[in-house]
């Protein structure tokens, strides 16, 4: 199809991969250690699949034995050197050491169970040791897998556990002895073997292995397909494709930066070829992108982590409190990049350059899979049952046709590629597991919260306000699932100590540190989308933030009116709040842009900004003032439009 005439090759798109996303960056093994790596992936994938199916084992036995496979595979796929990343085509010597290190280490607690549990807080030398070399091989697998900023906060974090005495303030503590670190990291499940290695091992494998099913019938290309058949042929339809097709791809992909590489590497030559700049077709692409993780049914692995770290709340819960706020950060996306394009004077596609909407349509079937999953978690039934039934639904549905069939094949390989993509996921819900341990052993977690009270003031916004930084800071580079953990550890406890319901509080960290992949000075997803556009990388990453102006707002709005989550609300008052809330999403976007039915003057450019923050802000008299506001624009904007209309160029 015309479309793709510009796409990145398959090869270019690895390569941005593994510049941007230390995952990517896997040895190209050959040979006898090509194939005990396949081997050691499907085996670590059937045994998630076995006991999915007939029941998970023991906490410390299910933890341990993911924490083995993943270690020992990261070794052997991932280079110690960053410059060396899909180039090896062998493993080096003393990686076959820290491979066989992290075997011993991961059968350590299903060979020694009954003696440590019988000697519970009791460490011998030998578990010393074993204990120590768990820590210093999940650092390292970290830095490899993952990089070098969650593995620097772990060691800051155990740093601080051994030295509390020597701290200032109100952080300081009693301080832990190695021992006793050691002990806690490795024999209770407070610190590696914790909570978020326990969501890792279980939630989060199984539906990463469904992504990899989905992504074996075709489907990535065909949301693209899709998209561009719902809105390429609206003004400027190729950033809505690139905003359409990526809220899709959020389904399958966790990655902010592979879902860049991989829709971007044909919606941003698309958009430049229709005369969007660099670095706003890569920033659209970016933004679009990043909020892939916040659009239910299947969010970002920290959903997952939510789901523990709340307590008494299932999933669906969560996926359907965000679904609202997903929409409104797409459609915010969507309003300025549609006003963006109206000021340039930017078309859409031509009926030359769509797919064929007929072969499009015949196709919806694909979707049935993602379909099967919002009603298997609305039924009530558990999150890894509903994830097992939709591997097994997708290999159903991918039978119709055969261009979409997943064979014996396929579904090995499938296999093998949900293992891989779990591997990054591992270590870092590991490195969090690190930093947890100290959180819980040091009471660090009320310290921080008492002390971001005491910094603003006992307030509400001002605390939401450090909250937000903090979690853009941590998410510069770092997982969302690792920043997750921290800022819903350290953070997120100030919040509701002000009152806030748990969802709101965790929901609102969980934001700010997925859209920290847009945020400079290190965004990841815009300096990826950069590579691809040619565009200036800082420069995309400054718009990529202003067009998720929404992402910046909607968290305050779901803490200050939490019916946006659908929390203790009724229909009528739901509607209400959503309908001044897109409203005002309008106004913003015009006032961001600096574009309406017509080019705004500055005046009116203050305005619409005042009148979309008073209608986003949860309340009847700065609603009923955002609301006059609006209407005067609009109607200004239709009385002079026809004086006024600005000389742009197709």
């Amino acid at each position: 199809m015309s479309h793709y005439e510009d796409a990145l090759s398959d090869e270019k798109q690895q390569e941005l991969l593994e510049k941007f996303d230390p995952e990517a960056g896997t040895r190209k093994l050959i040979g006898v250690s090509g194939w005990l790596v396949f081997i050691g992936l499907l085996s670590f994938s059937l045994f998630h699949v076995y006991t999915g199916i007939f029941g998970m084992l023991t906490a410390q036995l299910q933890r341990s034995i993911h924490l083995g496979f993943a270690l020992a595979l990261i070794f052997l796929l991932f280079p110690a050197r960053k410059k060396n990343r899909g180039k090896e085509h062998k493993v080096v010597w003393f990686d076959w050491i820290l491979a066989l290190l992290s075997i011993i280490v991961g059968a350590y607690w299903p060979l020694l169970i009954d003696d440590l549990v019988l000697r519970a807080g009791n460490v011998t030398t030998l578990d010393f040791y074993v204990g120590l070399a768990a820590i210093l091989l999940v650092l390292e697998a970290t830095r490899r897998a993952v990089g070098l900023p969650i593995t620097i906060i772990a060691l800051i974090f155990m740093l601080y556990a051994i030295f509390g005495p020597y701290m200032p303030g109100f952080i300081a503590h009693r301080g832990l002895e190695l021992d006793r670190l050691v002990q806690t990291m490795f024999f209770t499940t407070e610190g590696i073997l914790g909570t978020p290695l326990g969501v890792s091992s279980t939630f989060i494998f199984l539906f990463l292995l469904f992504g990899a099913f989905l992504v074996k019938t075709g489907v990535g290309q065909y949301f693209n397909d899709l998209a561009i058949t719902i809105a390429g042929r609206s003004t400027g339809g190729p950033a809505k494709v690139a905003i359409f097709s990526s809220a899709l791809q959020g389904t399958i992909s966790g990655s902010s930066v592979a879902n860049v590489v991989t829709s971007g590497s044909f919606t941003i030559p698309m958009m430049k070829k229709l005369g969007y700049k660099k670095e706003f077709a890569g920033a659209v692409e970016a933004s679009a992108s990043t909020g892939g993780q916040l659009m239910p049914p299947i969010m970002g692995a920290a959903a997952f982590l939510m789901v523990e770290f709340i307590g008494g709340i299932s999933y669906w819960e969560i996926a359907k409190a965000a679904a609202i706020p997903a929409v409104l950060y797409f459609l915010g996306i969507w309003i300025m990049t549609h006003f963006e394009a109206k000021r340039i004077g930017l078309r859409g596609l031509t009926k030359e350059e769509m797919p064929n909407r007929r072969e499009v349509f015949s196709k919806l079937y694909l979707l049935l899979p993602i379909i099967a999953v919002i009603f298997l978690l609305m039924s009530g039934m558990s999150v890894i049952r509903a994830a097992l039934w939709s591997i097994v639904i997708t290999v159903v549905v991918s039978a119709i046709r055969k261009e979409t069939r997943i064979g014996i094949k396929g579904m090995v390989e499938a296999l093998v590629d949900g293992a891989r993509t779990a591997l990054g996921v591992a270590a870092a819900t590991a490195a969090a597991g690190i930093i947890v341990g100290v959180v819980t052993k040091t009471g660090l977690g009320l310290k921080m919260a008492n002390g971001l009270i005491d910094l603003a003031g006992g307030a509400l916004l001002p605390t939401l306000f450090l909250t937000m930084i903090a979690a853009l800071i941590l998410g510069m580079g770092s997982p969302t699932t690792a920043n997750y953990v921290i800022t819903s550890t350290i953070a997120a406890p100030a919040i509701i100590l002000l009152g806030v319901p748990d969802l709101p509080a965790h929901l609102f960290v969980f934001y700010f540190g997925i859209i920290a992949d847009i945020t400079p000075p290190v965004a990841l997803a815009a300096f990826a989308a950069s590579a691809i556009s040619g565009g200036e990388p800082f420069r995309t990453g400054l718009n990529s933030s202003r067009l998720a102006i929404s992402a910046f707002i909607i968290p305050y709005m779901f803490v200050l009116s939490p019916e946006l989550l659908m929390i203790d609300t009724t229909w009528t008052n739901l509607i209400w709040v959503v309908f001044t809330a897109v409203i005002g999403m309008i106004a913003i976007g015009a006032g961001a842009i600096g574009f309406w039915q017509r080019k705004l003057v500055w005046i009116e450019r203050i305005a619409s900004l005042s009148a979309g923050l008073c209608l986003i802000y949860p309340e009847n008299i700065s609603d009923i003032v955002g609301l006059v506001l609006f209407t005067i624009l609009l109607a200004l904007q239709y009385f002079y439009k026809r004086d006024q209309i600005p000389n742009v160029q197709n």
